[in-house]
């Protein structure tokens, strides 16, 4: 199981994008905002829940979020259909976010910090996702120590290789994997273990 499956299995689409999918990206690119907010209502979530795994904080990943949208459509233009929009999408977002993060003052403290996040960090205001399993992950996710958190979502969620992780947070390759596998450490031992077993398989991949 590749990365990417780990979040994504219960919401797959398939391998072509759909014929109105299609249309509504070729009537964004033509300025049609109608077609846009389709695009918009369509991935609206999957982004959100990007964000919101990424920074662990409602207030910012709502912004971003928006951010991200208003990027896409000054983008758009630029997708070339080599890959599934969504795919390309999420390439954005994680742009974003990272960007958003880099512009903060304390950017080094954050993706560098050792510090435990709070227990008490808030809950995004709607369901990320119908699986119970992966509400369950992404709470315990976002109570993750950054640097570990930020690995552990673009590897485990978004699919990038350790290589591109490095070159994106500035660290060394082993120190991603070994952020990934601290990670995976720290939520083995915060989940209960009825919560673990169901979500041992999908953590189990390199």
């Amino acid at each position: 199981m590749d990365g990417k499956a780990l979040f994504n299995a219960n919401k797959a689409q398939s391998s072509d994008e759909s014929d109105g999918e299609q249309a509504w990206i070729a009537q964004a690119k033509q300025g049609s905002q109608s077609a846009f907010y389709q695009l918009y209502k369509k991935h609206h979530r999957q982004i959100y829940a990007l964000c919101w795994r990424m920074l662990a904080d409602k207030d910012s990943a709502e912004d971003v979020c928006q951010e991200v949208f208003v990027v896409l459509w000054q983008k758009i233009n630029n997708f070339r259909g080599e890959s599934k929009f969504s795919t390309w999408l999420h390439s954005v977002a994680t742009n974003v976010v990272l960007g958003h993060l880099r512009k903060h003052k304390n950017w080094l403290q954050r993706v560098f910090s050792i510090e435990e996040q709070g227990a008490n960090v808030a809950e995004p205001s709607v369901s990320l996702t119908d699986d119970s399993t992966l509400t369950i992950l992404d709470q315990h996710i976002a109570c993750l120590p950054e640097r570990a958190r930020l690995v552990f979502v673009l590897f485990a969620v978004e699919g990038y290789r350790h290589e591109e992780i490095s070159k994106m947070l500035k660290m060394a390759v082993g120190s991603s994997k070994s952020q990934y596998h601290r990670a995976r450490n720290l939520l083995k031992e915060s989940l209960t273990a009825s919560d673990y077993i169901s979500v041992e398989e999908e953590m189990n991949h390199e």
